[in-house]
């Protein structure tokens, strides 16, 4: 594990990209401070003039702060709590979430990829079931950091698998647009889909399977 050491304060960083080091208010700040410094000998050896640009010259601190306040600020906080009840009323159809908003960005060229993300799972009458923002929270949580949009999908199905217990089934599906292809490369807009189905989503003859595409489908 590679070790930043600063003013005396030791911070672990990353095992790997997509895992998480909650950090304290004291520590983010040295990783804002250290990551500023680095990032003004990245523009330096791009021979942009930055400390002498007005526009510019606040700009390693400003892109610091964004990755740790907010586009990788998945990394650097606890996971959400996530608070589960007992299904006292006996659902055993599908609880449905679409169209909620993903921003994160790909680990490969540390561009962005913003699109939507559907979800679903069935609870049984012994399971458990979570309130409806809670996982806008999940989705939210896990964009927040570099990755692939196949394991942003992988994380936030098995993240609602854990907590809706005794469920038969869990859906995940993310439509993102991508601009490591729009602006570099092939430069061609596109949608990249991404699916982890279980349990009975994962059978084509179940309902549950239509039914989830057909409510996808529906927010069109």
């Amino acid at each position: 594990m590679f070790m930043v050491i600063e003013n005396g304060v030791r911070m672990s960083k990353l095992k790997h990209a997509n895992g998480n080091k909650p950090l304290s208010e004291s520590e983010k700040k040295i990783m804002i401070n250290n990551a500023a410094l680095h990032y003004g000998r990245y523009m330096t050896a791009l021979g942009f003039d930055w400390k002498e640009d007005p526009n510019s010259s606040d700009t390693p601190m400003r892109v610091a702060k964004a990755f740790v306040n907010d586009l990788a600020s998945g990394v650097y906080n606890k996971p959400p709590k996530i608070t589960a009840f007992d299904n006292i009323d006996g659902y055993d159809g599908m609880v449905f979430q679409g169209n909620i908003t993903v921003h994160s960005f790909c680990s490969h060229h540390h561009l962005p990829f913003i699109g939507k993300a559907h979800v679903a799972y069935i609870p049984t009458s012994s399971g458990m079931v979570i309130g409806l923002s809670k996982l806008n929270r999940i989705v939210e949580f896990y964009a927040r950091r570099p990755q692939v949009q196949e394991n942003l999908t992988m994380q936030i199905h098995k993240h609602i698998d854990k907590v809706c217990t005794d469920n038969i089934g869990v859906a995940t599906v993310i439509e993102a647009n991508h601009m490591c292809a729009c602006v570099r490369g092939v430069k061609h807009d596109a949608t990249m889909k991404t699916a982890k189905l279980s349990g009975a989503f994962m059978d084509s003859k179940e309902l549950a399977r239509t039914e989830f595409y057909e409510f996808v489908k529906g927010l069109k």
